[in-house]
C-alpha cells in the first residue's frame, strides 16, 4: 500500500479516556503516559511537536512515522499505554478524532491549543508551569517538519 507523501501526514489527535475518568490525575499514570510518548518517538513511530496529558485526555500534534499510518500510530500509543497500566477496565473511548494540519499557521495555532489546555482548564497559571505538556519543553518534542515551519 502506497503512503500518503510526508508533507500531508501531520495531526493533531485527541484521545478521550473511557468514561472520562481522571486516570492522568495520577501521577505515575501521567508519568507512564509521557515515558510512553517518548518511546514511541526513540522507536521512530512518531514525530512529536505539541502534547498534554490532561486528566481524562490527550491532546498530540503528530507526523506518523514513514512506513506507519495514523491508524497504527494510535494503535501504538493507545493499545502501548494500555498494556503497560495493566487496567482492568477499559482506559479508552474506541475513537479518537483527527484533524490533518495543513499549513504552518495552522501547525502554530494547534501547537499554541495544545499547549494552553491546561491553562483553560484551571490547571496551571502558565502554559510552562503545566508538568505533562510540551510546553517549554523542546527536549520531549521534534522540531517542526519543514513543510510547516514558519521560518
Amino acid at each position: 500500500m502506497r503512503r500518503a507523501p510526508q508533507e500531508t501526514r501531520t495531526y493533531f489527535a485527541t484521545f478521550v479516556t473511557a468514561q472520562r475518568r481522571s486516570i492522568f490525575q495520577v501521577t505515575a499514570t501521567a508519568e507512564l503516559m509521557l515515558n510512553h510518548l517518548q518511546e514511541q518517538r526513540r522507536k521512530g513511530r512518531i514525530e512529536l511537536y505539541a502534547f498534554v496529558i490532561m486528566p481524562d485526555h490527550l491532546h498530540i500534534m503528530l507526523t506518523p512515522g514513514h512506513d506507519i499510518s495514523l491508524e497504527k500510530s494510535i494503535q501504538y500509543i493507545k493499545g502501548g499505554f494500555s498494556f503497560l497500566l495493566k487496567s482492568k477496565l477499559d482506559v479508552w473511548e474506541r475513537s479518537y478524532n483527527e484533524v490533518q494540519i495543513t499549513t504552518p499557521d495552522h501547525f502554530e495555532s494547534t501547537r499554541n491549543y495544545i499547549e494552553t489546555n491546561p491553562v483553560r482548564a484551571h490547571l496551571a497559571s502558565a502554559p510552562c508551569a503545566y508538568r505533562y505538556s510540551s510546553a517549554g519543553r523542546p527536549d520531549l518534542v521534534d522540531a517542526a517538519p519543514p513543510w510547516l515551519s514558519q521560518g
